[in-house]
């Protein structure tokens, strides 16, 4: 998720999952088994037939360890998606001339790393080989719809006005809530739908405050706002794909935990190999002949690293770069963390809450941005909207099945 198989998973692999808990009660139980002393049958039959009382006592007290990983694995995504956005901007003031350099070097220097973090946790016996058996035709789909909602995307966005891009990136979570009911087989309430629904409303009014989107457009090809509409599918496709891996793994490693990095690595490797095949393409979108790439990227690599006294232009590097890539490193993992212990719509509305918060920084002052901006009330109104959105959201009691009252 820069937070996009061509076909859809066979019926087989389909899984019927009960309504998405919400993000503050949902519980882990459907993949991460409550863990009891000794043989977890016996105990549980036996509290159950002697002493039910014990037998809720440990049950709340293992839901409400599962609440608090929840709340936790929350928490941590929004910080690292805020710091993650406010960096970027920093970054970009020593690499303003080299934004497609550092997209480059974090999509290739992540494979080294996610694998190199891999192979530690294999050798320390944390990733198991039934982990590592785990078909990798689910992972070359990840990374044939991340690289192409990357080159349509970037496609759209040369053409698109800066202020539209992230107002049309909202239908991300459309296409994750149809695609998440059509593959995982999820049923979601009115309400949840609705909260979705104001959440993508509130950071379109937030971020779209002070700005005549409808006239922008106006000058602008139907084809393109379309193409990046298109893009975001793609994405979202790839993070319910994501979801249902950790969903099948529970089965296939007979309910053990599927290590977060095995999914990051292959996924981010196919990503890496999609992408170098359509470099040739992605360079041209950015104005950059694909024969002056080795030059450029060379530029890139001095300025990244601040060698030379010959670039006044990249005062902040290496320092502002780096807090960049290992804040986003730290981004990537927690959110798909999140994933994995939540759902991949959840994620999206954790990001989501991450929008305003990181305008609302950037537009005070701030080391290397010193000149800060105001904000207009419609501001203040997107951010009410999204609060509302997610406590709607969250705040949605599941039906729970009448053989659950005991």
């Amino acid at each position: 998720m820069a937070f996009c198989s061509t076909s859809s998973f066979p019926n087989r692999f389909a899984f019927h999952t009960p309504k998405l808990q919400p993000l503050v009660s949902m519980s882990l139980s459907s993949k991460l088994p409550l863990h009891f002393s000794g043989n977890a049958r016996f105990n549980r039959n036996h509290v159950h037939h002697h002493n039910p009382t014990i037998f809720k006592i440990r049950a709340s007290n293992s839901l409400g360890s599962g609440t608090k990983l929840v709340l936790l694995s929350s928490a941590v995504t929004v910080t690292t998606a805020v710091a993650n956005r406010v960096l970027y901007k920093l970054a970009l003031v020593p690499m303003r001339d080299y934004p497609f350099f550092l997209a480059q070097f974090i999509t290739f220097g992540y494979v080294v790393i996610y694998f190199s973090i891999l192979y530690i946790r294999y050798r320390a016996r944390i990733v198991t080989d039934e982990m590592l058996a785990i078909p990798k035709l689910r992972f070359v789909a990840i990374g044939f719809l991340e690289a192409l909602g990357l080159v349509t995307g970037m496609s759209a966005g040369a053409v698109l006005p800066g202020p539209v891009i992230p107002i049309l990136n909202q239908t991300f979570l459309v296409w994750q809530l149809m695609f998440s009911t059509l593959f995982l087989r999820r049923r979601y309430s009115t309400n949840q739908l609705v909260g979705c629904l104001l959440v993508a409303a509130g950071v379109v009014v937030a971020i779209a405050s002070g700005s005549n989107t409808g006239q922008m457009l106006s000058e602008v090809q139907f084809f393109w706002p379309a193409l990046m509409i298109v893009s975001c599918s793609f994405q979202a496709w790839a993070s319910v794909i994501k979801e249902y891996i950790f969903i099948d793994s529970a089965t296939r490693l007979k309910h053990k935990s599927l290590d977060i990095f095995v999914v990051n690595s292959f996924g981010s490797g196919f990503q890496a190999l999609f992408v170098l095949l359509s470099l040739p393409l992605l360079s041209s979108l950015k104005g950059i002949p694909f024969v002056q790439l080795p030059s450029y990227f060379k530029s890139g690599a001095g300025c990244f690293l601040n060698l030379g006294a010959d670039r006044p232009n990249c005062d902040g590097a290496p320092l502002l770069p780096l807090l960049y890539v290992i804040t986003n490193l730290a981004f990537n993992i927690s959110l798909l963390n999140a994933v994995k212990t939540s759902s991949a719509v959840v994620a999206s509305l954790l990001v989501m809450l991450s929008v305003p918060i990181s305008v609302y920084i950037l537009s005070r002052p701030l080391p290397y941005l010193p000149e800060g901006t105001s904000l207009s009330p419609f501001f203040l109104l997107g951010c009410t909207i999204l609060v509302c959105g997610l406590f709607l959201y969250n705040t949605t009691q599941p039906v729970r099945a009448s053989s659950e009252d005991d």
